[in-house]
């Protein structure tokens, strides 16, 4: 139903009085010549047409002290944790991304290498990196990227802003996540070039990784990569892929004979790294953020307020 302009227009003005001038309410009936009820009612429409907007700024969420608390908890060298005005994914994953660009280009220094993954979240991270004057600085993908499917990865664009802002060639690795043999696997590894980029990865000094869900519909299983039986193995142990990796509740490889088809980096590579890098937040997400924590795989989290209360109040 539209609101005519007149209507409209007296809403607001009603709205003004009361928020900005502080008018109380037979002030305004006063004023506009109308019932005090009318105003109460006017200024109930100006919230349910989102005329007015409120915000409250919840100052008990302290962010220093939740980032401290995960820190002691799972034994991280750092945690960040961003605020978030709704805990909805896409909403978070904008926050996320900006956060953890910031600290990475605190964190990024001459002659690093980062090891990058793919999809949204590490999208939004790519997006909001600042250029960075840094020297011999290498980034290289951790896993393939090339699928069969229509949905984007975002691979190469994340792969194209991250050389972009520490001003190299990025490094990609143009094949196949998950390949149905493991002897196609081994014979890829076997190829020069391919097998560069994977040593690369290995020395990465830092990696930058979200962890996803188990979900049928998240981008890895739409991919079309796996078996039946893969996916009831999946579904039965696993809390969430990083790197297309599946791990448990208690951060360990569920499934090794798919983990053996997986072209990348694998699980305990990424503990040894300086940096070791998670970038995650969300409800679908606690499981996995928790295991990958307890498996100590990250050393550093970068999450939203909500998230954090959950993973600390979390009991085994």
């Amino acid at each position: 139903m539209e609101m005519d302009k007149e209507k409209f227009n007296q809403i607001v003005e009603a709205a003004k009085m009361y928020y900005i001038l502080d008018y109380n309410q037979s002030e305004i009936a006063k004023k506009l010549g109308i019932s005090r009820p009318t105003v109460s009612r006017l200024l109930q429409r100006a919230k349910e047409e989102g005329i007015v907007q409120i915000n409250i700024v919840d100052s008990s969420i302290n962010r220093e002290e939740l980032s401290h608390e995960l820190e002691q908890k799972f034994n991280l060298k750092k945690a960040i944790v961003a605020s978030v005005p709704q805990y909805e994914s896409h909403i978070i994953k904008s926050h996320l991304g900006v956060a953890a660009a910031e600290y990475l280009h605190e964190i990024v220094k001459d002659g690093d290498i980062i090891g990058v993954t793919w999809g949204t979240t590490l999208y939004q991270v790519a997006i909001d990196l600042k250029q960075k004057y840094v020297n011999d600085v290498q980034v290289v993908q951790l896993k393939g990227g090339v699928s069969h499917s229509e949905k984007s990865t975002y691979a190469s664009e994340i792969m194209y802003l991250f050389g972009k802002a520490y001003n190299t060639p990025p490094m990609h690795l143009p094949l196949p996540v998950i390949v149905d043999h493991i002897v196609v696997k081994k014979a890829m590894e076997t190829d020069r070039h391919i097998k560069h980029i994977l040593d690369l990865g290995k020395k990465a000094n830092i990696a930058v990784f979200t962890t996803g869900p188990i979900k049928q519909d998240s981008l890895l299983f739409q991919l079309g990569y796996f078996s039946d039986e893969d996916m009831n193995m999946i579904s039965a142990n696993a809390v969430g892929d990083i790197c297309s990796r599946f791990f448990d509740k208690d951060g360990q490889i569920c499934n090794e004979s798919l983990d053996d088809r997986t072209l990348g980096l694998d699980l305990a590579e990424l503990k040894k790294k300086e940096y070791s890098v998670l970038v995650a937040g969300g409800n679908q997400k606690i499981d996995s953020i928790y295991g990958a924590l307890k498996g100590k795989i990250a050393n550093v989290l970068v999450t939203d307020q909500y998230t954090a209360r959950f993973l600390l109040d979390k009991q085994e």
